[in-house]
């Protein structure tokens, strides 16, 4: 394997424990957690980057609060609607969120429960998603369902975000750094959002 392989490898993980009946995927973005943190809890921005491509994803609810509710609906290019929803149980600025995730068209009793952590690493940002499923059954069937293809893709775009909104997220930056002064913002985001995808 060679050394961008191996570096890549690294950065991207896709796991499942049958045992626990736990899927997690941990990706390493070149960027500091605040600015993460921000991005992913931030509904403006959701559909530009949840879910894969061929699909517009609109936020229909987003209460960020423990207990708040959430609610995405996807389209296709056919006019099909896929919808999801969930519950917030906890969040940590900036550090862990945890949501329940349901496929609405699957029906009650097949709900998961997401934990997404957020960990610095020498200025980089750790993202851990795990999810536990209720049963076996449950994890397979995402599985076959293609989750690991669509969940790749969905970092992906995460990825391109930050890249292409290095100028928009430069407020969000100097608010995360209120001693920097907007011109050291930029330039220290310009330097901080080259994402190794």
């Amino acid at each position: 394997m060679s050394k961008p392989d191996q570096e890549n490898r690294m950065r991207k993980r896709f796991t499942v424990n049958r045992e626990a009946r736990e899927i997690t995927m941990e990706r390493i973005f070149d960027a500091p957690r605040e600015l993460v943190w921000k991005v992913w809890m931030n509904p403006d921005l959701i559909p530009q980057w949840w879910g894969p491509k061929t699909l517009v994803t609109t936020v229909i609810e987003m209460d960020l609060r423990p207990g708040g509710r959430w609610r995405f609906i996807q389209r296709d290019p056919n006019g099909m609607e896929y919808a999801f929803n969930g519950v917030y149980r906890e969040i940590v600025p900036p550090e862990r969120v945890v949501a329940t995730f349901n496929f609405e068209p699957i029906g009650p009793g097949h709900e998961l429960v997401e934990i997404v952590t957020f960990e610095e690493q020498d200025g980089k940002t750790k993202l851990t998603s795990k999810a536990v499923y209720n049963t076996l059954e449950d994890l397979e069937g995402m599985l076959k369902s293609g989750m690991e293809e669509g969940a790749t893709e969905t970092m992906d775009r995460f990825v391109e975000l930050l890249k292409a909104n290095v100028g928009k997220i430069v407020v969000q930056v100097a608010a995360v750094f209120p001693r920097c002064n907007a011109a050291a913002a930029r330039k220290r985001s310009d330097a901080m959002l080259f994402i190794i995808a």
